[in-house]
Order: C-alpha cells, then structure tokens, then sequence
C-alpha cells in the first residue's frame, strides 16, 4: 500500500508542476503602472499612470535627417546634472550643456529624454534623435518616472496618439467660433476701422500662445 501510495505522487507531481507551468505562460502580463506615449506627429508627450493621462508636454523631436527611433522601450537611466560627451567635446553641467539638467536614456543606445540649451526648438522636429522637453517640464517629469518605465515614441498619427492629444472639446468649440466670426468683420471700439475676429488673434497672439498652438496642430492633421 506505502509502495503504491508512493508510486502514485511519484506520477503526480510531474503533472502537477507542468500545469504550473502552464497556467504561468498563459498568465497575460501586467499593464505596466506607468506609461510614456511620444507621438512624433504631435511633438507631444503624454505620461500616463493606470493608463489614465497625468500630464501632457511639448516637445522637440528628432529633425528629418537624424530622426527619433520608434517603437517601445524603458527608461534604462537617470542622471540629474549630466555631463555631456559628444565627439571628443565635454561639457560641463551648466546652462550650455546641450541635455540641461535632467537625462533619462532610453533602452536605445545613445537616445533618450533631457533638457536642452535651445528652449526655441521645443515644439519643432530639432533634435538629433533625442525628446527634448523645457527645463521646467523636464524637472518635474524627472520626478514623476523611474527606471523601468515603458516609453512608446509613434511615428505616424494613429487612434493612440488622436485620442491622447486631441483639443479638449471646449477649445476645439471656441476655435470653430472663431473660425466662423473670421468671416464677418467687426468694429474697432476705438478708432471705428474695420477689424477681423483672425486679424485681432494674430495681432493678440502674443497673449494667446496655447490658442494658436492649437489651432495650427488641428490644421496640420
């Protein structure tokens, strides 16, 4: 009876481990708790926890001859105050070093999100690869991310990227007023020449940056 009892799990535990094993390969992994979505198209980068989005910035991209890689990676890397190395050329933290303040590299060699000594290119495909972001945005950013985390650049505008940095529908209801009063011109209240609503944005775009930002991303897609 002890030999057949013993003969038995001798049997039953190779089954055992194998369903284990098994049910292990089909366990779908889990969604990572942070997310960094880059859409090239945009200029745009959405960082997303729980898969809900925590803050949105601009960015500069990789120029049409050195451009940004696409695809999924993670954040291999963190330094504050880098020291940059280009060439035989080192640079000093400071404010002319070319990756500001903050560097975070990406699972691609020799790419990756940092600072930058020329805050004009945000927004623009400037760079040599890299995600650029303003000193600000880049230093709270910093803080927000950690080793680990998954970075997905996209390249062409897909539903991901739409559904992510659409206007919200509040602005994309004043830009159609806009555009419908642009047609229509309208007193000036103090010397009674004629005015249009398009001509008074741009004259005033100097107080309406985020607007016109807007409006010139909707025209582009």
């Amino acid at each position: 009876m002890k030999n057949w009892i013993l003969k038995s799990l001798w049997i039953a535990v190779p089954a055992i481990v194998m369903a284990v094993q098994t049910t292990a390969q089909q366990a779908p992994a889990p969604e990572p708790v942070r997310q960094i979505v880059v859409s090239l198209a945009d200029r745009k980068l959405a960082l997303l926890e729980h898969g809900q989005v925590k803050k949105i910035y601009n960015v500069a991209v990789g120029k049409p001859s050195t451009p940004s890689p696409e695809g999924t990676f993670t954040i291999e890397r963190r330094v504050v105050n880098p020291v940059y190395h280009h060439n035989g050329r080192t640079v000093e933290p400071g404010p002319a070093n070319p990756v500001g303040t903050r560097w975070m590299g990406l699972s691609t060699k020799g790419y990756g999100i940092h600072g930058t000594n020329e805050p004009n290119s945000i927004g623009k495909a400037a760079s040599h690869g890299c995600i650029r972001m303003a000193k600000a945005d880049l230093e709270e950013f910093y803080g927000l991310v950690a080793v680990g985390d998954q970075v997905q650049i996209i390249g062409t505008r897909d539903e991901q990227t739409a559904r992510l940095f659409e206007p919200a529908p509040a602005m994309v209801a004043k830009q159609a007023v806009q555009v419908a009063k642009a047609e229509h011109p309208v007193a000036a209240p103090v010397t009674g020449q004629q005015v249009s609503i398009s001509e008074a944005v741009v004259q005033d775009a100097s107080h309406h940056e985020p607007v016109m930002i807007a409006v010139s991303a909707a025209a582009s897609r």
